[in-house]
């Protein structure tokens, strides 16, 4: 007797650590795809945030959940899990003439959003409003905002109208098994954009899109993507930086074990003349380059529209270490590191770089401009450093 009470105590115990699983489908939710269950998903949040016993908020697999726009506010009492089995549809219709996103959460500490659903912003029709020039802003799928402690893991993004993952002004984050798609030419899709955030790590994620797969804006430091793979799309970015003459702060990133698949770029760090600030502590390791225009790529005078006007100030690039990187480019210009005469990068380290051309017809080059660095082991194409 008394070991079955005991059992029955460690099995209350178990449910109690688990907490209260509050289903959107107990709040009325259609689940029908055409019905709006936006207003299920706040009521059943504002029971979920309000139980301070860890609950978790679930969107359960096998329906699709229509939502217009809807955010998600903290505190919560507790840390809160969003398990995320079914599917969100996003309306197919230009739905805001105004920054926006579909889905935010605010002010969350302690949040888990996981689970083998997804999120799909039926962005096509934005795209061809946007090509036309017909629509200015554009929603973004999903968004994160003044969230610390934040886990994202095995839930799938597509077709975004604009970026698929925001962070911003977030701490300690964790993205894991994450996958994105959305067409190679659809407009400014990025998968994940971060600003003002720190100590984010990102693994194991698949990102196809039309734009960068991963950008890390001003404000943000201590970022580690491992062990993902990035096409087609952009690449990684770092930057824009220093726009509209702005300051800019990028410190300690790492990217490393990643792979790249006909992308423009493979790992690249870009800046717009007339900025100011730093970037620096940058560590671009054991990467492989499938078919990428331009798999090394620092660029002090990003300019996409063209016609900007030279100017003299410009972020100060420096410490960037380039280790390991293998594979072919689509262009025989496989590096280029083209910074200011008038702030020069400093610190750049090239080590075991074997890089050729996918046309097999042509050779790689490297074009390097007002940049101090050194070379450790082999280096192709050859690279030449000021003072070297």
């Amino acid at each position: 007797m008394l070991l079955l009470l005991l059992v029955l105590a460690a099995v209350q115990s178990a449910a109690a650590q688990q907490g209260k699983r509050y289903s959107v489908m107990d709040f009325h939710a259609a689940g029908d795809g055409t019905t709006d269950d936006a207003k299920a998903f706040a009521a059943t949040w504002n029971a979920t945030c309000g139980d301070s016993r860890s609950p978790t908020m679930v969107i359960p697999g096998g329906r699709t959940f229509l939502l217009s726009q809807i955010r998600l506010d903290g505190p919560c009492k507790s840390p809160v899990t969003v398990q995320l089995d079914g599917n969100i549809v996003a309306p197919n219709a230009i739905w805001t003439t105004t920054a926006a996103n579909l889905l935010t959460f605010y002010r969350v500490n302690n949040l888990t959003v996981n689970g083998s659903g997804q999120m799909d912003g039926n962005g096509a029709i934005w795209w061809t409003c946007f090509n036309q020039k017909k629509c200015r802003a554009r929603p973004i799928l999903l968004a994160f905002a003044s969230c610390n402690n934040l886990t994202v893991k095995s839930i799938h993004l597509k077709d975004s109208p604009d970026k698929h993952m925001t962070l911003y002004r977030c701490s300690q984050v964790q993205v894991n098994n994450v996958s994105v798609t959305a067409p190679g030419k659809s407009p400014n899709t990025d998968g994940i954009n971060m600003a003002f955030s720190d100590h984010v790590y990102i693994s194991n994620c698949t990102i196809r899109t039309g734009d960068d797969c991963v950008s890390i804006l001003s404000g943000t430091s201590d970022v580690n993507i491992t062990n993902s793979k990035c096409g087609p799309g952009h690449g990684i970015s770092v930057g824009s930086l220093g726009g509209e003459g702005s300051t800019a702060l990028v410190e300690r990133i790492t990217v490393s074990n990643c792979s790249f698949s006909k992308t423009l770029t493979g790992v690249r760090i870009k800046s717009w003349q007339g900025g100011s600030g730093k970037a620096n502590g940058f560590l671009f390791e054991n990467l492989n380059m499938t078919d990428v225009q331009f798999p090394i790529d620092i660029d002090q005078f990003y300019c996409p529209r063209g016609n900007c006007p030279q100017q003299d100030s410009a972020v100060a690039i420096s410490d960037a270490r380039f280790i390991n990187i293998q594979g072919t480019s689509s262009n025989p210009q496989a590096i280029q590191i083209l910074c200011s005469q008038s702030v020069q990068c400093r610190g750049i380290y090239l080590d075991n770089i074997n890089l050729s051309c996918s046309r097999h017809t042509a050779r790689t080059r490297a074009t390097i401009s007002n940049a101090y660095g050194t070379i450790g082991g082999m280096v192709k194409p050859h690279v030449q450093f000021l003072g070297a």
